[in-house]
């Protein structure tokens, strides 16, 4: 599967948002609006001006709305909602070179909140996955301590955890020890 860079960086700015809501003993990584400026600087967001309240409770409006394409049952039902999300952030297609990237596409409208900014280009790569047929690739952890959203862009579509180093080697490592417990007992 071919993923032009622009949107493979969306995928991963999607991922990490909905990775930053609250679960179970992990708080909310978008608390407040220093943390939502934290997550823009990391993650290079473009046009963003000054963050208020509003920004804030409407990005994470929108990470909601992107935890729910993770959990759609099917292509129609996430294609629905990243339809929605789309066209309420008013998407501009827009071919732009910037930042020593190649030309690629923003879709989001010169000026428009940071919200709608992620709504617009982090949908546009959502909606690239469900278009290519890839839907299933949307994924959540299946360790079962850990729900973090991921997108498998493996060849074989064969990754079940957020991260091999930490919760697939930590399943694996418990894995051993109980054949070796059961083995020694």
């Amino acid at each position: 599967m071919l993923i032009p860079h622009d949107t493979r960086r969306a995928l991963d700015v999607v991922v990490d948002l909905v990775n930053t809501a609250a679960e179970g003993e992990q708080p909310d990584r978008l608390a407040d609006i220093e943390a939502l400026y934290g997550f823009v600087r990391l993650h290079d967001v473009s046009d963003v001006g000054d963050l208020g309240a509003l920004d804030l409770k409407a990005v994470r409006d929108v990470r909601a709305r992107f935890a729910e394409a993770f959990a759609a049952e099917d292509a129609h039902a996430a294609a629905e909602l990243i339809n929605q999300l789309v066209a309420a952030a008013g998407t501009t297609p827009r071919l732009t070179d910037h930042d020593g990237f190649d030309w690629h596409v923003h879709y989001f409208a010169p000026g428009a909140s940071v919200a709608d900014h992620l709504a617009a280009d982090c949908g546009m790569a959502l909606a690239f996955i469900v278009v290519s047929g890839e839907q299933e690739r949307l994924r959540r952890c299946e360790a079962p301590d850990c729900r973090r959203a991921f997108v498998d862009l493996s060849r074989n579509r064969s990754r079940r955890y957020c991260s091999s180093r930490t919760c697939g080697n930590r399943l694996h490592v418990a894995a051993y020890r109980a054949r070796r417990k059961e083995a020694a007992g």
